[in-house]
């Protein structure tokens, strides 16, 4: 059997698992600390929308973000979702939001920007005690993402 090749690597296939939107509280601003620049973003509302997923975001999560002295945002998402039949998941993101200086400053003047633009990706994954949607505890997804004027609209796949 030859050697793996990983530039000869099959890649893999995704599935749209779900669209899933959040509005934000004002930014908690903790300033520059040893790792960056931290700020953390509580979600006011969301909500949820799959082909067999839908529902709300519950308050009280968000995002811990930590802007690098490089310009980059670490982005630390947890959030708790209620499905339509009341289960709750517990979803977990991580990921890397990157843009020009110019991007950013009319992201934060509240103007919508086309995510083309710009770099936000994550990786997901998912914790639930719902026999119903235990397929959700065994599987890697990946976010594309979109910043709002007061939240963040993300497109998560399941990778196959």
């Amino acid at each position: 059997m030859p050697p793996f090749d990983p530039f000869d690597a099959t890649p893999p296939e995704m599935a749209f698992l779900l669209r899933l939107e959040a509005t934000f509280a004002p930014p908690q601003e903790l300033g520059e600390t040893p790792a960056g620049n931290r700020r953390i973003l509580v979600v006011e509302k969301g909500q949820f929308d799959g082909p067999r997923l839908r529902g709300v975001v519950r308050t009280g999560g968000g995002d811990w973000v930590l802007v690098r002295r490089d310009g980059v945002a670490e982005l630390d998402i947890r959030l708790t979702l209620v499905t339509e039949d009341q289960a709750l998941i517990y979803a977990r993101g991580n990921g890397v939001f990157d843009m020009a200086p110019e991007i950013r400053q009319a992201l934060l003047a509240g103007e919508q920007i086309d995510r083309g633009l710009y770099y936000f990706r994550t990786t997901w994954t998912f914790e639930t005690g719902a026999s119903r949607h235990a397929s959700l505890n065994r599987l890697i997804a990946v976010g594309v993402g979109e910043r709002t004027a007061a939240g963040m609209i993300t497109d998560i796949f399941a990778v196959q």
